[in-house]
């Protein structure tokens, strides 16, 4: 890292406010788009992917729709 001492520390994050700190999350966030194919998934990533497809072949169980799970949800509101 190059620049570490432009980072602001956890103190100075804390003062800014909610929203200002969201919008700083989403720009780290997109910066990390770009490299994030040159990172390898973990073992245990693997693991769980081929778990989870595995369980989609036995049952076909495809879940809920979008549609679905937003009726529940203005329902619980």
């Amino acid at each position: 890292m190059t620049h570490v001492a432009s980072i602001p520390k956890a103190a100075e994050l804390a003062g800014l406010s909610v929203s200002d700190r969201l919008d700083l999350m989403d720009e780290l966030w997109a910066s990390l788009a770009p490299g994030a194919d040159a990172l390898p998934l973990p073992d245990w990533h693997v693991a769980e992917i081929k778990r989870r497809l595995a369980a989609f072949a036995q049952d076909g169980n495809r879940g809920r729709t979008a549609d679905e799970v937003f009726a529940e949800l203005k329902r619980r509101l």
